[in-house]
């Protein structure tokens, strides 16, 4: 009996021993875990070892995982697998965006992942002014290296809509040309769509054609209107535009300023962009006009002027109008008088600046020029 009982005890006991083990190891186990949680928390959440900010860059179509081994091997961050894997279950969002983000120095993990995924990429765009030529356009395309491949064809002249279009670097260049295109597409045939009733135009091509040189013609944006009523009044009157900028064009091919006036045999040749001596529109657009420039034209002026003329020396002084050829010639004389004398100012300060630089080197004080 005593055996039996003395067995019991052992087993007993026995017993308890085996689950204060397993107990032992559960709390050994869960100390574990909760360090190992501790310290991949830790290095999440805390600083990381950048010391000054820096741009990091999120290729198109990069997953989260490879967004986290390019960090690790910028040294962005220490530990990839961390990043992915932790941050991918505690945060909400973990769709990395495409672009450049700038980084501060220290940032954690946690702020990084958060800065890819709900940030503001740093921006960058193409710029297109108004007016400017297809050349010009694509010449500024080509020039930004940040942009990759080739324009595989040259864009018809007046296609594209100028404006800032944003693009992820690493972008074809033919993929931005292709949505100033788009845009320009787009833009002319809601313009048209709405323009007004009763304009000499038969198509988007002509209204197109007048809106470029209208935006060549004047550099005031208000007078946009007024200038393409003109033009408007003229092709009803069956006259000829007689637009300077046109010849331009035709001298150049939009590839190049001129830098001088016109000159007598330029006006008089008989050139398709000459409309001095063509009737109408010249057979292209003669730049890229913009949104105003095309609502200008499908919304002239209602006035009855047929001849406008610079009204001073710089283009931003604007023009007058005029509605017959007698009062026309009036403003062009006294356009040429303001000319003479802004040229005259231009020399005397260009000869005062000549004589200053040559008596500095003679060592003596300039003589005054009055």
């Amino acid at each position: 009996m005593a055996d039996r009982r003395k067995r019991r005890r052992r087993s007993g006991n026995g017993f308890i021993d085996i689950l204060n083990g397993l107990l032992t190891l559960l709390v050994i186990g869960l100390v574990v875990v909760a360090g190992g949680f501790f310290y991949v928390a830790s290095q999440y959440y805390g600083d990381g070892p950048t010391t000054e900010d820096k741009v990091f860059r999120v290729e198109q179509g990069n997953s989260l995982r490879s967004a986290a081994e390019r960090l690790e091997e910028q040294g962005f961050i220490k530990s990839a697998l961390i990043f992915s894997q932790f941050g991918g279950r505690v945060e909400d969002n973990t769709v990395v965006k495409a672009g450049d983000f700038t980084i501060p120095a220290g940032a954690s993990m946690a702020d990084i992942l958060r800065e890819l995924t709900t940030g503001t990429p740093i921006r960058y765009a193409v710029t297109i002014p108004e007016g400017w030529t297809v050349a010009q356009a694509v010449q500024r395309i080509e020039a930004d290296e940040r942009l990759t491949g080739t324009i595989e064809e040259q864009p018809q002249e007046g296609s594209i809509l100028p404006g800032s279009y944003d693009y992820v670097p690493g972008d074809t260049r033919q993929s931005v040309l292709d949505k100033m295109q788009q845009a320009m597409t787009e833009a002319l045939a809601e313009v048209w769509e709405g323009r007004e009733e009763g304009l000499p135009l038969e198509s988007p091509a002509q209204l197109l054609i007048l809106a470029s040189i209208v935006e060549k013609e004047t550099g005031v944006p208000e007078e946009r209107p007024q200038v393409a009523a003109v033009f408007v009044n003229r092709l009803r009157e069956g006259m000829r535009l007689q637009s300077d900028p046109t010849i331009i064009y035709g001298i150049t091919e939009g590839k190049s300023t001129l830098d001088r006036g016109l000159r007598r045999s330029e006006i008089e040749a008989k050139t398709p962009y000459n409309t001095y001596q063509i009737d109408g529109l010249p057979p292209t657009p003669i730049a890229n006009p913009g949104i105003e420039a095309l609502q200008a034209v499908a919304h002239p002026d209602s006035h009855d002027y047929l001849y406008f003329v610079a009204k001073g020396a710089t283009p931003k002084e604007g023009h007058v109008f005029a509605t017959n050829y007698a009062d026309h010639q009036k403003n062009v004389a006294e356009y040429r008088r303001i000319a003479a004398e802004a040229a005259a100012e231009a020399g005397a300060e260009a000869e005062a600046a000549r004589q200053a630089l040559e008596a500095q080197e003679a060592g003596q004080e300039p003589a005054s020029v009055n």
